[in-house]
């Protein structure tokens, strides 16, 4: 058996604050997590809703498009229409595992590069969200966007296991 060692104990991330770490090592885990509980699914067992829940595939898209609307607050922006459409878009079934997986890296590549980008200074500053511009802070919006994707990556790990024991 192979000893997986999670991303946070791989050591210090060179050139990354040590508060912005902790969101790039979730990123790592997701993406470790989801490929290798996803491996070898068909594109109907990616979309399946066993007992009326959400699909992987949901769940995987979900979570990068949660970070990278997140990520236009971090930036002080409101969200565009294009990100309004994706995040209607985001149960409709047909992508394949690659691709989804592919989105989500694209996504959480993009959240990290700001956020990488950060200085430790700014993670007071005040950030508003959504509509209603509710007020949070940089540090407090990174966290969200960490604890965020692995709740959406527990979900797709714990349907993958459900999809798997329903077709064996």
């Amino acid at each position: 058996m192979r000893v997986l060692i999670e991303p946070w104990l791989r050591g210090p991330i060179e050139g990354v604050s040590p508060f912005v770490a902790p969101l790039l090592y979730s990123f790592q885990m997701a993406r470790e997590d989801l490929a290798r509980h996803t491996e070898s699914l068909t594109v109907e067992q990616i979309w399946a809703s066993p007992g009326g829940g959400a699909s992987i595939g949901f769940h995987v898209r979900h979570a990068g498009g949660a970070a990278d609307r997140l990520c236009t607050y971090l930036e002080g922006r409101e969200l565009s229409e294009a990100q309004m459409t994706a995040l209607r878009a985001e149960g409709n079934p047909g992508a394949s595992r690659e691709e989804l997986l592919r989105e989500l890296d694209g996504n959480l590549s993009r959240v990290e590069a700001v956020a990488s980008a950060l200085n430790a200074s700014a993670l007071s500053e005040v950030r508003m969200v959504g509509r209603k511009k509710l007020p949070t802070t940089v540090i407090g919006l990174l966290i969200h966007i960490a604890e965020h994707t692995q709740r959406h990556v527990g979900q797709a790990v714990t349907t993958a296991r459900l999809v798997r024991q329903a077709t064996a």
